[in-house]
């Protein structure tokens, strides 16, 4: 048998020739025992592929039949090509003896295979969970070809006889160092330390060849989780920091829901390890994202917030917001990173009881402070996102960022998502929370490495931290640490888990910290004294104690530290606006020329367009000359105007870039050169400020989620989000329910992003045709004098100054536009430019101009309505002839206008008095809304 394998490299080498004479194999196998291709030096077989090869054939040589009838047919071939070698006898006598002088076993494919199943499932055999009564991957099955038992060794066809021979190692490893061969008990010892231990490694999916050999090497070099002494004195100190500050809140408020940390303290060492990491790589600005478990101690040992501001939210009277939970809240903060002696900047962003909501409204902020400091390779700025386990497994919205993350106008460059896997969800046991092995399994779409590690080993955690730092900001991908922990008491603080858990929980009320594990490794191999251990901790608990006093003054809560997106100079300092008037959202009309002048041309040279846009640009350059626009030049007039002033104006959604009803068309796409494209927008002026028009992936959680978060980064920008039609914002009701709609109350957070709703029932049945503005008007019932006053000027508004007093108002409040379908080319729907011009404003009620408003002593009936329905009714009073007697009133802005406490229309009248005083209305008065 032995004499047989023997002949394996040659006879490889002949059988390749021969299917490549047969226009079989495309590749030649060369120098080195590597496949190359002619012109090409992409490997076609090398290092693992190659000796694959030699796996199968000695099982094709044992037994034709054990291999795929592929590989018969391929092995056959190539024995009946192969040519006698005279010189072949002594060539394998002289490899033979090579191989036998050095103490080396002739088979050094069962090394490569060895490692190989070591590197693709070891983490199956992990020591990952901490109570070591779970299988992290849900299962307990032991692959076949991992070496756990002497007996294992006949998988490979070695035997316990062959531990000491010493194997060549393959040249795709590195857990040999400097060394070539091992003994086989080596290779053992060391795979099994690499990748079985308290580590486990999931990357081999990674079709990145470069990227795979990466994490091999940070993770197989012998010794390269040794740390320093200093390095081990400052995990000590974090690990005091964290645990001290869950038992002080125990201490002091043991009947308050907290989402303590306990069981997970590791967290915030290795957080503090990844911002460290990053600080040294470059990374200026971090945002975050996380739920409620764990954001106190975050916030106070992270983001470094003042501890009195934390302890003050425990007591009802001084709670910022409007009384939402303490571990909700986000703050911004800028410090010294004391490790690298940089500066950094922290943000955690503020976040709902729904837990993966803030995933996609992070990953916007990042997106957005990425824009505006021209970090288009993500050096500066990157997020952190922390999520539960059973909420990563479960919420859909993490499949929906994870494909937003290598989307070019959505790509923050990679995110390192830290998983506080509990090994429980609420009162959910694993297995019946999720179908997939580990919770982590859906970064597997997007080749994020995973990098599992049990969080009472505290320097393998820190180690896997500062690699998952590395990776980001070398390969600007996504990567996951999944800290396998406990959650040491129940949901919350005043939970009872013995109910659903009861042997999990007995497991871990017998658990040692991992402060006191660590603590006495520490000091029994004398890097701390007892001691310096004591020190320490009481060192800390005097700073909470002292805190604690000082959080007792009233005057102690500032709502400006818990914001999470400031905007320096926006507001006075005492976070109120500055005034509370709107200047005119006019232009001038050679602007308005200008604008409609390039929206009708192609400004780039040989671009051919398609014969159906051309029609379509030539209507836009007839509707400028005759100083007039329909729906689709307004918002032409309206971001090009913003343009002008350095204003950024950001379009997303699903195809916007067209538009869905084909009315936009903001992209234009060559005829016959694949993939050029124009923007006219971004060719008006040399000096304006950049036009990003993009389409979305087909998500509306997601992607709402993302322009949201992109809106929070500065006030100075026009964002807007549209639906494909207005009905599919129901799937992202989320955001609109949790931060649009509430977050100003709950966070003192403003924001003015913009929502496009195509509204109407045009042929798409009931449910596809509203946009649902009964839903909008419920959540929007807040008092609306804060809005300037009502006036008597009645002059006709349009999309543009609409667009423009969500930039020119003193604050911001999120803007909801129920866009049209078939008015987008109703004939009736155009404005003139004297409607737009320089001391014009935006009206939010356009009463009657017609010959009712010439005849008021005539008027019957006044009519109020919004929306398309406008023209239906103007044409039936036509035909009718009962222009004189009905007023038709329209209204622009239907929130904040006449919304009040007492509904919708319960106090118009007394709002709008000079609308009705207009005409000589008898006693009996018919008001109709529509």
């Amino acid at each position: 048998m032995n004499h047989l394998k023997l002949f394996v490299a040659p006879l490889k080498w002949h059988g390749i020739k021969l299917l490549e004479k047969q226009d079989i194999a495309r590749r030649v196998f060369l120098h080195g025992q590597r496949y190359v291709s002619s012109g090409t030096s992409e490997p076609f077989l090398s290092a693992s592929n190659s000796n694959y090869v030699e796996e199968m054939y000695y099982a094709w040589l044992e037994n034709p039949k054990s291999v795929h009838k592929s590989w018969d047919v391929f092995f056959q071939n190539a024995n009946a090509g192969q040519a006698y070698d005279p010189h072949l006898p002594d060539q394998l006598e002289r490899k033979a003896s090579f191989l036998q002088s050095h103490g080396l076993a002739q088979t050094p494919g069962k090394a490569e295979k060895l490692v190989e199943d070591h590197l693709i499932r070891g983490h199956h055999v992990a020591q990952l969970d901490p109570l070591g009564i779970l299988d992290a991957d849900l299962d307990s099955f032991v692959p076949s070809d991992l070496i756990t038992t002497i007996d294992k060794l006949g998988f490979y066809g070695l035997h316990e006889s062959d531990l000491d021979k010493v194997f060549q190692l393959p040249t795709t490893t590195f857990i040999g160092g400097s060394e070539n061969s091992l003994s086989l008990r080596e290779i053992i010892k060391r795979l099994e330390n690499t990748y079985c231990q308290h580590i486990g490694l999931e990357f081999m999916f990674i079709n990145d060849v470069e990227q795979c050999q990466w994490i091999r090497q940070k993770f197989e070099t012998p010794g390269v989780m040794k740390f320093t002494n200093e390095e081990k004195r400052t995990l000590l100190a974090r690990l005091v920091r964290s645990m001290r500050f869950e038992d002080f809140l125990a201490r002091k408020w043991s009947s308050e829901k907290r989402f303590g940390l306990e069981g997970c303290e590791v967290m915030i060492p290795a957080l503090k390890t990844i911002i460290d990491k990053s600080s040294e790589m470059g990374i200026e600005y971090v945002i975050m994202g996380m739920p409620h478990r764990g954001r106190l101690n975050v916030l106070a040992n992270v983001i470094r917030k003042e501890l009195e501001q934390i302890f003050c939210q425990f007591d009802p009277k001084l709670e910022a917001g409007s009384g939402d939970v303490k571990y909700h809240l986000g703050m911004y903060h800028e410090r010294i990173n004391r490790a690298t002696n940089k500066k950094i900047t922290l943000s955690l962003m503020a976040n709902p009881s729904h837990l993966e909501a803030v995933d996609p409204v992070v990953q916007g902020k990042t997106k957005a402070e990425q824009f505006y400091r021209g970090d288009t390779a993500g050096k500066k700025v990157m997020s952190i996102l922390l999520h539960g386990d059973a909420a990563f497994a479960g919420q859909g919205v993490v499949y929906e960022t994870f494909h937003l993350s290598d989307l070019p106008s959505y790509t923050t460059n990679g995110t390192i998502h830290v998983v506080v896997n509990n090994q429980i969800g609420f009162t959910t046991d694993p297995r019946m929370a999720r179908s997939s092995p580990y919770p982590t399994d859906v970064a597997r779409v997007v080749n994020a490495p995973i990098f599992h590690v049990n969080a009472d080993d505290p320097e393998a955690v820190m180690y896997v931290c500062s690699v998952a730092a590395e990776w980001r900001n070398t390969f600007n991908k996504d990567v996951v640490v999944d800290l396998v922990c406990y959650r040491r008491r129940g949901h919350n603080e005043m939970d009872e888990p013995m109910f659903t858990q009861p042997l999990m929980y007995k497991q871990i009320h017998k658990q040692v910290p991992v402060l006191k594990k660590y603590a006495d490794k520490l000091i029994a191999d004398g890097t701390v004294t007892l001691q310096e251990f004591e020190e320490e901790i009481a060192k800390y608990d005097r700073i909470c104690e002292e805190a604690y006093t000082r959080s007792k003054d009233n005057k102690i809560l500032h709502i400006k530290h818990w914001l999470d997106s400031p905007w320096p100079g926006f507001f006075n300092v005492d976070g109120e606006p500055k005034s509370m008037s709107c200047p005119p959202t006019g232009i001038s009309e050679d602007l308005l020329t200008h604008i409609g002048n390039v929206a009708s041309s192609v400004p780039v040279k040989d671009f051919k367009i398609h014969a159906g846009l051309s029609r379509i640009l030539r209507a836009r350059l007839e509707m400028t000359k005759n100083r007039v626009v329909d729906w689709a030049l307004a918002e032409y007039m309206a971001f090009g105007s913003f343009l002008k002033e350095g204003i950024h104006v950001r379009l997303s959604g699903q195809d916007v870039e067209r538009g869905t009803f084909s009315h936009r068309h903001h992209v234009l796409h060559d005829q016959e050169v694949d993939k050029r494209t124009c923007v006219p927008m971004n060719h008006l002026w040399e000096q304006q400020a950049p036009y990003t028009v993009c389409n979305s992936s087909l998500s509306e959680y997601g992607v709402l989620g993302f322009e949201l978060g992109f809106a929070m980064a500065s006030p100075n920008a026009l964002v807007c989000w549209e639906a494909q039609f207005g009905d599919f914002h129901n799937t992202a009701q989320c955001i609109i329910d949790q931060f649009i709609s509430s977050g100003q109350a709950k966070w003192v957070r403003h924001n003015g992003i913009v929502l496009l709703l195509p509204h109407g029932m045009e042929g798409m049945g009931p449910e596809h045709s509203s946009a649902r503005p009964e839903r909008f008007l419920q959540m929007s019932n807040d008092d609306s004098d804060a809005y300037p006053e009502f006036s008597e000027q009645f002059e006709v508004s349009q999309l543009y100054e609409c667009n423009w007093i969500v930039i020119l108002l003193p604050f911001r409040k999120p803007l909801i536009i129920l866009t049209p379908k078939s008015l987008l080319r109703h004939p009736e729907a155009k404005s003139s430019f004297d409607e737009m011009v320089s001391g014009t404003t935006f009206q939010r009620v356009i009463p009657e101009n017609g010959l009712a408003a010439h005849a008021p002593h005539e008027v019957k009936r006044v009519i109020f309505c919004t929306g398309k329905v406008y023209y239906d009714l103007v044409k039936e009073r036509k035909n009718q002839d009962l222009e004189k007697q009905v007023a038709i009133t329209r209204l622009e802005q239907v929130s904040s206008l006449i919304l009040r406490r007492q509904g919708p229309w319960g106090d118009f009248q007394q709002r709008v008095p000079m609308l009705l005083n207009r005409y000589h209305l008898p006693e009996r008065m018919v008001i109709a809304f529509l």
